[in-house]
């Protein structure tokens, strides 16, 4: 199963794709990560499809992710009187507390949290910003706002508020029900949303521990202003560009991309850019031009990992969707282009040992012209060290937990494989040389780049680079 690409690629499943058979077909056409959507489904969906990837990890012999993306605290508007509500260009509207179903110039917003942050002058987004309105009046229970675009409101459309910092948690009670479940489970990676500070990273990590790695999904302006703050306290980053996308300009969005692509990869974090990336295939057998174009900027930036939503879950081609995207991150990757831009960045090496020994093992590799970087790891720190420097060979790491190894499929460049572990040198030679061979990256003659960490087992530990050349491994 070894893949001729270097980012990778996460899809979404659905109704469309929930079956054995449609699990499979996505696999072999190229999924890394599967990602498991908890604002739908049922636990037991969830859990029938963890079963099956789970299954299919063992047919395939290679590890699989699985992550698990928790809903978050979506501000709703209740029910309005007819279904629907025609907002006018310069109205004004009154949000309230109540039950009662809206309708003429009145909406009712059961979210006694919004009343207590927001004040005059912050604007409020109803169904993903098609409408917008401003604040102009607010009291407890209520507050009243000028159409600023009109357009049609119907029932329980989604409410942004951009300008607002609220107290609110990002982990409501289904959230942390669905998590419980999915850490039963034994999902990889939790997706965390609609964080807006720092501070809310802290109860989830507190909760997941070391059970799963954590990832931030990056969807609110403020948390866009404390992105430095929050790297640190996380695992990984997706740049969710639906949301983010509704809560600051258009035109912002793609620069707010780089910015954080190259800061996860200075950080050694993995970085999953996601929504509507070949949203038209949801409907259609390819592509817009400009779709492809936006995967490859993707690919041109540096990120981890690019990400199906609708196209797989809910769309009518789902495993053409994850062919095209495999062919266009494939082409990008072999343009030539691709090496100098992504070369252009370059991260700082810490002034340590291990990340001395990581940067040098990438620079070795693609001096010699090695056929791969084989890096034995315990907790996936010394793959992630290689890796942020985007060698030009792939890199085969090797941990003895799985799910440590499950957690790397995610990670740029890397070709993950669970392995038992190694307790000697001459050990770790044999094991290197015979693995890259067998994983189909190198053949007798070649040499391969093996970096690890002496005490074998001790994370973070990487002090030992050797270059092999491979001998007739049988």
């Amino acid at each position: 199963m070894k893949r001729d690409r270097r980012a990778k690629i996460v899809a979404t499943l659905g109704p469309s794709s929930s079956s054995r058979g449609k699990i499979t077909e996505l696999f072999h056409a190229g999924v890394d990560v599967f990602r498991l959507n908890f604002s739908h489904g049922t636990h037991e969906v969830h859990a029938r499809n963890h079963r099956i990837i789970r299954e299919l990890e063992s047919e395939a012999g290679r590890p699989i992710g699985i992550l698990q993306d928790l809903q978050g605290p979506k501000i709703r508007i209740g029910k309005i009187a007819g279904g629907k509500l025609d907002l006018k260009q310069g109205e004004t509207v009154r949000f309230d507390s109540s039950e009662v179903p809206g309708g003429e110039d009145r909406i009712p917003l059961m979210h006694p949290e919004v009343y207590e942050a927001i004040k005059p002058g912050d604007p409020l987004l109803i169904n993903d910003g098609r409408v917008r309105l401003e604040v102009t009046n607010c009291g407890t229970d209520f507050l009243d706002a000028k159409v600023i675009t009109g357009g049609v409101v119907s029932d329980r459309k989604g409410v942004n508020l951009p300008g607002t910092m609220m107290t609110l948690s990002p982990l409501t009670e289904k959230d942390r029900e669905d998590l419980a479940f999915g850490l039963e489970l034994g999902v990889d990676w939790v997706a965390l949303s609609f964080v807006q500070r720092p501070a809310d990273v802290t109860e989830a990590r507190r909760i997941i521990g070391e059970q799963a790695a954590l990832m931030v999904k990056i969807e609110k302006p403020s948390a866009l202003e404390r992105f430095d703050e929050i790297i640190p306290l996380v695992d990984s980053i997706m740049v969710a560009r639906g949301d983010l996308g509704v809560e600051i300009p258009p035109e912002d969005v793609p620069g707010a991309q780089k910015e954080m692509v190259r800061a996860c990869r200075l950080a050694g974090k993995p970085v999953i850019i996601a929504t509507q990336m070949l949203e038209s295939m949801v409907s259609s057998p390819s592509p817009t031009r400009a779709e492809a174009s936006d995967v490859a900027t993707a690919i041109y930036d540096g990120a981890d990992a690019v990400m199906l939503s609708a196209e797989s879950a809910a769309g009518d081609y789902p495993v053409e969707a994850v062919k095209m995207m495999d062919r266009i991150v494939h082409q990008t990757e072999g343009h030539q282009t691709y090496r100098s831009i992504i070369n252009a960045l370059q991260p700082v090496i810490e002034n340590t040992a291990p990340h001395a020994v990581s940067a040098a093992t990438a620079d070795v590799a693609n001096a010699i012209g090695a056929a791969a970087v084989v890096a034995f790891t315990s907790s996936g720190t010394t793959p992630r060290r290689v890796a942020r420097k985007r060698p030009e060979v792939p890199i085969i790491s090797v941990s003895p937990d799985k799910s440590i190894a499950r957690r790397l499929a995610l990670l740029w460049g890397v070709h993950s494989i669970q392995s038992e572990d190694i307790s000697s040198h001459r050990e770790m030679v044999v094991k290197a040389a015979t693995l890259s061979v067998e994983e189909g990256f190198a053949r007798p003659g070649d040499q391969v780049v093996v970096v690890a960490g002496i005490p074998f087992g001790e994370a973070g530990s990487t002090n030992n680079l050797r270059v092999l050349k491979i001998r007739n491994t049988r």
